[in-house]
């Protein structure tokens, strides 16, 4: 009887302590996990990349223009609010335009902004976040090229509003530390002076690309 019960007691007697040394290997695993998530930490990071840019017109139904690429850089901060949500402030420089054909010769104009997006960031997992927020733009210089002629806004009266309000939209993904950002962003209000109903009122609207580092 005494050897049958050791034969009991010994196999459920390992099998409890390989359970319980199972068990505290994965509360250690989860919570190391959980240490790992970064998504309540507050990140300061800077990027840059590539804006590709055009502008539509509310009234101007002949007006066609193509799109430019230009530079795109800044830095931001995201401050979350909870594991899931936060917000993201973004400082960039942003170069905007767009390129077209006036009397057979090439026509670009580049307009120079400081944008300042605001979004909501919601961050259903560690590596991605989707961000939607309002955007405020300060125009910072105007430059024009017809054929092998330039002016900047400073040589011309340049019509275009300082200040415009739009939205930006995009998603992040992060790999660690560093970062791939798309942004779209469209002008709500127009960027150049109220002109008369016959002129072109067009607003600048940019798909971009950066690539960031998070400290």
């Amino acid at each position: 009887m005494t050897t049958l019960r050791k034969l009991f007691i010994a196999p459920v007697f390992a099998v409890a302590l390989f359970s319980a040394h199972s068990m505290s290997a994965q509360d250690l695993t989860n919570s190391s996990a959980y240490d790992m998530d970064g998504r309540e930490e507050l990140k300061v990071g800077i990027k840059a990349g590539m804006n590709y840019s055009n502008v539509y017109s509310e009234s101007g139904e002949d007006f066609v223009a193509d799109g430019k690429a230009g530079f795109a850089g800044g830095v931001f901060v995201s401050i979350p609010l909870s594991q899931l949500v936060g917000i993201q402030p973004e400082l960039m420089y942003s170069q905007k335009g767009f390129k077209g054909e006036v009397l057979g010769a090439e026509y670009k104009a580049t307009f120079n902004y400081l944008d300042l997006p605001v979004h909501l960031q919601i961050k259903p997992t560690e590596n991605i976040s989707i961000l939607a927020g309002p955007q405020f733009s300060y125009l910072l210089s105007s430059k024009y090229e017809l054929g092998g002629f330039s002016a900047s806004s400073d040589d011309l009266e340049d019509d275009n509003k300082r200040a415009t309000l739009g939205l930006s939209a995009g998603v992040d993904f992060t790999l660690q530390n560093f970062l791939i950002s798309a942004r779209g962003s469209w002008d709500l209000s127009k960027v150049n002076d109220d002109n008369d109903t016959s002129d072109i009122n067009y607003k600048n609207q940019v798909f971009q690309v950066t690539l960031g580092y998070r400290f």
